[in-house]
C-alpha cells in the first residue's frame, strides 16, 4: 500500500492525471484500478474525473489477482532447462513476466500455466514461482520456481547474492575505460514517478561492467549486477553518461526503439534447490541484437 498526500501545487488536477504523473502504469490502468476500488480518496472510492485537492490523501492498494484470473494461454515458451524444482527459460523481448493492475493476461505467467502440469508454486499468487523478473523489453534467462520450497530457496540466493546474472548491453557512447563499477542508490525518481533514479535515500545498488567491444558511437559491455533494484542497469548506465541503446525511457530520445533497450539477461548461475548443485546457463543474444551489432560493425 502507498499513500500520496496532495500539495496545494498539485491540486485541481484530475486523479487519473495526477497519478500518471507518479505511478509506473499508464492512464487505462490507473483508471481501471480507480474503477475497482483499489485507489481511494480520503478513504472514498471517487470517479476517474474526480479533481484532487490539497491535502487530499490518496491511498493506493496493490492489485489482488487471484488463481481464477490467471488463465493458461498458449504462448511460446523457450525452455532452457527444466526438472521437478525449477525451470529456466529465456524470454522474448515483448512479453511481461507476470500480471499487473488491468493486465492479466500475455504474460510470461500465463504461457508458464500452460506448457507446466505440475506447478505446485501457483496457489492463487499473482507471480507463481517467479523469483527475479527482467523487463518487459529486455530479453534473456530467467529461473522459476515450480514449487514453493524452490521458491523459498531461490529467492533466499538472490537476497544472499549467492545467484549469479550477467547481461550483455549496447550502450551509447564510447566508455574509455576497460572495466566499471557504479555505486549509487536506485529509488522512484522524485521528478516522474513513472522512472527510477539515483537518489539520496534509495536503495543500495551496485553494477559492474566491462568493455567487450567498443564501436563508433557505441560501446558493447557484459554487466553483472551485485544487487537486483528496478532497472537497475538502465539506471546506472544512464547515470553515468552511458544510457542503454534504444531505452526509450531512460535512453537518447533520438534512438531507435523498434526492439526497446538492447538489453539481454545472458548468463545464469544458481544453486540447485534439491542438489545445492551450482548451476550455470548462458543464452545468445536475439536476432535482432546481433544484427545491430553487425551493422555497426560495417559503419
Amino acid at each position: 500500500m502507498e499513500e500520496i498526500k496532495v500539495a496545494k501545487q498539485q491540486s485541481n488536477q484530475r486523479i487519473d492525471k495526477f497519478l500518471n504523473e507518479w505511478l509506473e502504469e499508464s492512464r487505462n490502468t490507473i483508471q481501471t484500478m480507480i474503477k475497482e476500488g483499489y485507489i481511494l480518496v480520503n478513504d472514498v472510492i471517487v470517479k476517474n474525473n474526480y479533481k484532487v485537492k490539497e491535502d487530499d490523501v490518496i491511498t493506493i492498494n496493490e492489485i489482488e489477482i487471484t488463481e481464477v484470473d490467471l488463465l493458461p494461454e498458449d504462448i511460446p515458451l523457450e525452455v532452457v532447462y527444466q526438472d521437478d524444482e525449477i525451470i529456466i527459460v529465456n524470454k522474448s523481448d515483448d512479453i511481461v513476466v507476470h500480471p499487473g493492475a488491468g493486465n492479466s493476461s500475455g504474460t510470461l505467467v500465463n504461457a508458464l500455466l500452460f506448457h507446466i502440469k505440475d506447478f505446485q508454486a501457483i496457489k492463487g499468487e499473482i507471480r507463481p514461482g517467479i523469483v527475479h523478473r527482467i523487463d518487459k523489453e529486455t530479453s534473456g534467462l530467467l529461473v522459476v520456481a515450480k514449487t514453493p520450497k524452490a521458491l523459498e530457496y531461490l529467492s533466499d540466493q538472490m537476497k544472499d547474492k549467492k545467484a549469479s546474472r550477467k547481461y550483455i548491453a549496447l550502450v551509447d557512447g564510447v566508455i574509455p575505460h576497460n572495466l566499471g563499477k557504479v555505486t549509487a542508490p536506485i529509488g522512484r525518481d522524485p521528478k516522474n514517478r513513472q522512472k527510477m533514479a539515483c537518489v539520496d535515500g534509495g536503495k543500495h545498488a551496485v553494477t559492474h561492467f566491462k568493455v567487450l567491444h567498443r564501436f563508433e558511437a557505441h560501446t558493447l559491455i557484459e554487466c553483472t549486477l551485485e544487487t537486483g533494484r528496478t532497472h537497475q542497469i538502465r539506471v546506472h548506465m544512464n547515470y553515468i553518461g552511458y544510457p542503454i541503446y534504444g531505452d526509450a525511457k531512460y535512453g537518447q530520445r533520438k534512438t531507435d526503439t523498434t526492439h526497446g533497450q538492447y538489453l539481454h539477461a545472458k548468463t545464469l548461475g544458481i544453486y540447485h534447490p534439491k542438489t545445492e548443485e551450482y548451476m550455470e546457463f548462458d543464452s545468445e543474444l536475439p536476432d535482432y541484437f546481433q544484427e545491430k551489432l553487425e551493422e555497426l560493425k560495417v559503419d
